[in-house]
């Protein structure tokens, strides 16, 4: 009982420590300290090949942070540090954030029904259908209403249609989560860009504002902007010693999976490492993490034509990007295009040396027993192994299983035959090969 005492104070501390080495750049003005990418072991040549992906796949700005310092920052074209874009559906996890601010100052409660605020008939819903509906549903996407209406952007009563009850359903429908605006401005008796300034935008420096762009209300800043915000998200919502949230409980939901339809999404917030996920304007539901090749821990803002904000909480790690649609194919849906983003990152750091089959005998990575029948055994010397990500393949190189890691992996519906282990960390690669008998 003492050494588990002992170890949890020790981890405790190590949080404590790595929390405070966090950099927090001044409100105002453009100082922000900076690290060497050589520093960090990162190779030259290869950051040049990322920046020319990037640049093909038409970015204006792309920033990365460590420890809250910069370490890239790379603007393309005309586009400069001044220059102002928009967020996109980068922007909800803002909405989502202020949600929380409203509710820890007693402005309202994510259980209360949106008809209190909106009032009733907001909807084309049967009153009793449409009395289901909480702020709570409307920052998980599970409203229930019809995202296959001719425009789902349409936050009129007419387009607003019932097609499953309150939270039995996820959808990505945008004019539900629009409204969210006009439930705030009701709650706090402010106009929505006050509220936003009073209670995130001027306590961290960011600057821009929302815009009405049909019936969406479209958030623009700089670059640095976005990546403060990513900052800030990074220290679950603290902005060096000021607090914006203090709600823990909200964050920690916020940041992790909010209903039982898609694991990958919380309130208003895309999330990495789950088991499947759903993707906007499908009812599919996809095996294995929304983007395989990122860090199993990273939770995102993501917007139309490759709008993000990558939160990596175990390498104290934000990665921004803004710019146009990066082309015509899949790359054109933005998870895809993050994914890509963070192979090419990868490739970035020099202490990985790609995809390597770990010896016989290491004791860094190591399957037992091989050839096994029933269930394997994993052990994986490495300090990060919690948010590893762990991929099977047959030797046809399809993908057959995907989890975090885990020691002991239940093997008995595979069939016969060669596989192949993967274990993807932040900065390192392992392989090992097994037999199914």
């Amino acid at each position: 009982m003492k050494k588990l005492i002992a170890l949890i104070l020790l981890l405790c501390a190590m949080q404590s420590a790595k929390a405070q080495t966090l950099y927090f750049p001044p409100i105002s003005g453009s100082t922000w300290d900076t690290i060497n990418p050589g520093s960090l072991a990162w190779c030259p040549d290869k950051i040049d090949s990322l920046f020319n992906y990037l640049e093909t796949n038409n970015t204006k700005a792309f920033i990365i942070l460590k420890d809250g310092k910069i370490v890239i920052e790379q603007y393309f074209g005309q586009f400069t540090a001044d220059s102002l874009w928009y967020w996109a559906s980068a922007g909800k996890t803002v909405t989502g954030l202020l949600v929380g601010i409203a509710q820890e100052q007693g402005l309202l409660s994510i259980q209360d029904a949106t008809s209190q605020y909106l009032g009733s008939g907001w909807t084309s819903c049967p009153p009793a259908k449409e009395a289901l509906i909480t702020i709570k549903d409307q920052i998980c996407m599970t409203t229930g209403l019809d995202d296959a209406v001719t425009d789902p952007f349409c936050t009129l009563s007419s387009c607003l249609n019932y097609v499953a009850d309150a939270g039995t359903r996820w959808a990505y429908h945008n004019a539900p989560y629009t409204l969210l605006d006009s439930v705030i401005i009701q709650a706090s008796g402010m106009s929505f860009n006050n509220f936003f300034f009073s209670r995130l935008r001027n306590k961290t420096g960011m600057n821009g504002a929302f815009f009405p762009q049909g019936y969406n209300h479209v958030y623009f800043s700089n670059a640095r902007s976005m990546a403060r915000y990513g900052l800030l998200l990074l220290n679950r919502g603290k902005w060096d010693t000021t607090t914006v949230l203090q709600d823990t409980a909200y964050f920690t939901a916020m940041t992790n999976t909010a209903n039982p339809y898609n694991f990958s999404y919380g309130y208003l917030t895309w999330l990495n490492g789950e088991q499947s996920f759903m993707i906007p304007q499908s009812q599919l539901v996809f095996n294995g993490f929304l983007m395989p090749d990122a860090p199993a821990d990273l939770y995102a803002a993501m917007g139309k034509n490759g709008q993000i904000i990558n939160v990596v909480p175990s390498e104290n790690l934000v990665l921004i990007r803004m710019g146009n649609t990066p082309g015509t194919g899949i790359e054109d849906i933005t998870p895809v295009f993050n994914n890509n983003i963070w192979i090419k990152l990868k490739a970035a750091f020099c202490n990985t040396a790609g995809i390597e089959e770990a010896g016989a005998n290491t004791t860094e990575f190591s399957v037992s027993p091989d050839p096994a029948t029933e269930k394997i055994r994993l052990k994986i010397n490495l300090l990060e192994k919690e948010n590893a990500i762990l991929s099977i393949y047959n030797l046809a190189g399809k993908l057959i299983y995907q989890s975090r890691f885990s020691e002991e992996i239940n093997i008995y519906s595979f069939k016969n035959g060669f596989y192949l282990i993967k274990i993807n960390t932040f900065n390192k690669t392992l392989v090992r090969k097994f037999i199914k008998i």
